[in-house]
């Protein structure tokens, strides 16, 4: 499939440097990418000492319970994650859903799979959800994939250059369930994480709904601000 996608939309030349390929990707850019290793704090995907629960985590525990990251956002995954969120290259969708799917545990069984919701206005406005197209091709079998599940109950600037301090005021009481999750693990899916803050809220409403675990499934994983 994604063989097909490359020679259909970028004429079998990878989509990073323009080089012959036969997927999406060269060998050489695929071999680039920042795949995150193993020593991460299981809750937030941050580096962390032997794997095991960061500082943050410990001082702050947030209302959801772990999070899987595929990549470093960092390049060429970074011009990847953009491409696919503003420039519509929807090709793309499929590599990253699918890097995301191989770090996703195995033993990882969720009853639902949600992207992270977009306000009416700008899904108009782009006419498609990325987080949407990832978890497309990232849930796994036997998890039903649910985009109205969760939904925002107001329109909001985006994140993206807002000073950290402000992200989780931005989103404070943005996002709504009104349906009974009682006992469900329900999966957050999104391209990139940066302080986490869309995904703790979308967490505490999910929690509020009755889920009993909820993790976040990103594509992209951004440093802590002390390493930026």
């Amino acid at each position: 499939m994604l063989k097909n996608l490359s020679s259909l939309f970028f004429g079998g030349s990878c989509f990073v440097c323009r080089g012959a390929a036969r997927e999406i990707l060269c060998e050489e850019c695929d071999a680039d990418l920042p795949r995150l290793g193993s020593q991460l704090c299981p809750r937030c995907a941050l580096a962390a000492p032997g794997g095991s629960l960061c500082g943050r985590c410990l001082a702050h525990s947030p209302h959801y319970d772990a999070t899987v990251a595929a990549l470093a956002y960092a390049f060429p995954a970074d011009i990847l994650v953009h491409a696919l969120k503003f420039r519509g290259e929807l090709a793309l969708a499929p590599l990253l859903g699918r890097l995301l799917a191989l770090r996703i545990p195995a033993l990882e069984a969720v009853d639902l799979v949600v992207p992270v919701p977009l306000s009416a206005r700008r899904l108009r406005e782009r006419g498609y959800n990325q987080a949407m197209e990832i978890a497309r091709h990232a849930a796994p079998a036997g998890a039903r994939l649910d985009a109205h599940l969760c939904t925002r109950s107001r329109d909001t600037p985006a994140q993206v250059g807002l000073p950290l301090a402000e992200r989780a005021r931005n989103v404070r009481g943005a996002f709504r369930c009104e349906r009974d999750l009682a006992g469900a693990s329900v999966a957050i899916v999104d391209d990139v994480m940066t302080t986490g803050a869309t995904l703790e809220e979308i967490a505490a409403t999910l929690k509020r709904a009755g889920a009993a675990r909820v993790v976040n499934w990103v594509v992209a994983r951004t440093p802590p601000p002390a390493d930026v």
